[in-house]
């Protein structure tokens, strides 16, 4: 039985935690609670007592019933540190180092995981100031969940909402899970690429990377080793990963097949140009008098076909985005490139594809088709190394 240590701060989705810590119980985790002096003005620390069936931990001056330096016992309890709701005011506390309470002094006292699930308005959580202190804690190891985007308590739409309860609860699971891909070598590609016309344009396509960035740090948190091959994004190093930067189809080329000898699993997540301009021009092409330009394009290197070529024991999965014909076009594409494992994604809807938070995909392998559902970035990287696992220990038991 896993120890949780849940930390409560003051915003109106408190409730939430109530429910989070049933949840916890359900799953059979061990809860206790610390509490900051605002949480108890929305929800009376006497809720929390009777789901954990722990005293609430609230004041940093009470007298114990048993003697212990109280902050430092609970630091060393806990295996998951999990701040739900997290206000922006715990948020720049925990940035800065401030231990002015009972939870910032266990905060700073634990060598646990901290997770934190964010709640604020979208002006605050958008504040620079928020977002450098996140960028400061994601560099520390920290993780988070959230937030979600929907109606607010101040009546306004945006992003700021505490991340769903089964969504949360998810996380904690997978952050506890046993290390699956424990010595287990892994490379993954992201981005888009960017084939050169003059010194001045290129030719590329809308991908964020953040699905790949997702896959590659879901990776490290269940113990492989990660090498991250990535196009121009302007996403953060996922913790734990080593990222190669490439800019080209012709570079990520190189570096993958320098890399592929090494890996256990290759997911091809970029979206690789399929074009690239026949001639370069050292000079910035003018408009002049010309009415128009005539580019001849050729192709780029397939990266996914010369893996299924080269590959031994590896894993290969590859990923296939299209605007119609998902699934024929993701089949032919398993086969034609020797890949055991496909992931086709629809591309061209605000809610999935490039650029967004969420994405559908249709998992495709030798052995059958898997439709999921519209689903986070994370929870969809989180399903497909499940699947990747399975598969890896199928092979290994043959």
């Amino acid at each position: 039985m896993k120890n949780i240590l849940l930390g409560v701060t003051g915003g109106i989705a408190v409730y939430k935690a109530a429910d989070l810590t049933s949840k916890l119980r359900q799953a059979g985790f061990k809860v206790q609670v610390v509490m900051t002096r605002s949480a108890a003005q929305f929800v009376a620390p006497l809720t929390f007592r009777e789901l954990t069936g722990q005293p609430v931990h609230l004041d940093m001056f009470a007298e114990p019933k048993n003697w212990q330096v109280e902050h430092i016992s609970l630091a060393r309890w806990a295996d998951l540190f999990v701040v739900a709701p997290a206000t922006a005011n715990i948020i720049a506390k925990l940035a800065n180092g401030i231990a002015d309470d009972l939870l910032t002094t266990t905060a700073l006292a634990t060598t646990a995981q901290l997770l934190i699930a964010p709640a604020m308005n979208s002006q605050m959580y958008l504040h620079p100031a928020t977002q450098a202190n996140l960028e400061v804690l994601r560099s520390r190891g920290v993780q988070f969940v959230g937030p979600a985007s929907g109606f607010l308590a101040c009546g306004e739409e945006g992003v700021g909402r505490l991340a769903p309860v089964e969504e949360i609860l998810a996380k904690i699971e997978e952050l506890l899970a046993p290390k699956e891909l424990s010595g287990k070598r892994v490379l993954v590609t992201a981005g888009p690429t960017r084939e050169a016309i003059d010194p001045f344009r290129f030719l590329s396509n809308y991908s964020s990377g953040k699905m790949g960035y997702a896959i590659a740090q879901t990776a490290a948190h269940l113990g492989a080793e990660v090498v991250l091959i990535s196009g121009p994004t302007n996403l953060p190093c996922p913790q734990g990963v080593q990222r190669i930067s490439v800019e080209s189809a012709a570079e990520m080329y190189q570096a993958v097949l320098h890399h592929f000898p090494n890996v256990d699993v290759v997911v091809k997540a970029a979206a690789v140009s399929d074009w690239q301009s026949a001639a370069y021009s050292p000079q910035k092409l003018k408009k002049g008098e010309q009415k128009e330009l005539v580019l001849k394009l050729v192709p780029t290197p397939d990266i996914l076909l010369e893996l299924g070529k080269r590959k031994g024991k590896q894993l290969i999965v590859g990923f296939a985005a299209e605007t119609g014909n998902l699934e024929e076009y993701a089949k032919e594409k398993l086969l034609a490139k020797g890949a055991d494992l496909i992931v086709a994604n629809p591309i061209g809807r605000p809610d999935a594809g490039f650029g967004s938070e969420t994405n559908q995909v249709t998992v495709i392998t030798r052995q059958g088709t898997d439709s999921w559902p519209l689903l986070s970035k994370e929870e969809v990287a989180r399903r497909l190394w499940k699947k990747i696992a399975s598969l890896l220990e199928e092979a290994e038991s043959l």
